[in-house]
């Protein structure tokens, strides 16, 4: 007995988290630290200025003021945009972006200056459809405004809108503006306090392009 194929479901837009989602940033933070313990203070240190001031700060100033902070070399800033270009992709992303960009519009919402937002989309090798960074939407996530910018570029409504989130905290924007959300969680973090549930969370992006290929029949 055959069974009846089930006709796709995409979304028409996806909006992804570009430097923990899509790309590794993880390993050149470390780097540029001198080691992965360095790394991550001086990432959370970062991360709780940009949740923590409001209106845009420029970006390069906040993790330059977080580095110093705790203790880092005045250098490391400098080292950690000169390893930019070199971000690596996590596996399956690239792979990700081409199997939904004959089915959806592609968006990126960025905690990140124009200038390096830009360039870090860039390395996906993809034909992005709106890049939306925390400079162009005056604030940084998880304020709803960079997610609902995006939305109105793409002139797209929420409920017919996916995203794909890197960290914890954009769960408390996504909430906000109506995105369903699967959280690709690779390092392992800890949901924040107060944050609602991901639709979806996985250490891997597998489990994405079979969430939006039912996106619209769920």
């Amino acid at each position: 007995m055959s069974s009846l194929a089930v006709a796709p479901a995409y979304p028409q837009a996806v909006l992804f988290d570009l430097l923990t989602a899509l790309l590794d940033s993880w390993t050149v933070w470390n780097r540029a630290a001198g080691s992965e313990a360095a790394g991550r203070a001086w990432r959370a240190e970062y991360l709780r200025l940009t949740y923590g001031c409001g209106a845009y700060q420029p970006y390069e100033r906040l993790v330059q003021e977080a580095a110093s902070a705790v203790g880092l070399s005045a250098d490391a800033p400098s080292a950690l945009e000169a390893g930019w270009d070199e971000l690596p992709a996590w596996d399956g992303a690239r792979e990700l972006l081409q199997a939904l960009r004959p089915h959806c519009r592609l968006a990126v919402v960025t905690n990140c200056s124009a200038r390096l937002g830009r360039r870090a989309a860039g390395l996906l090798g993809v034909d992005w459809d709106v890049v939306v960074t925390s400079e162009e939407a005056g604030f940084y996530k998880p304020d709803p405004r960079p997610y609902a910018l995006a939305l109105a570029q793409l002139q797209v409504e929420p409920a017919h809108a996916g995203f794909v989130a890197g960290s914890g905290y954009d769960m408390f924007g996504t909430s906000k503006v109506g995105l369903r959300t699967y959280w690709h969680n690779r390092v392992g973090l800890t949901l924040p306090e107060g944050a609602p549930q991901p639709e979806v969370e996985s250490a891997r992006l597998d489990a994405a392009l079979p969430w939006l290929e039912r996106f619209s029949a769920s």
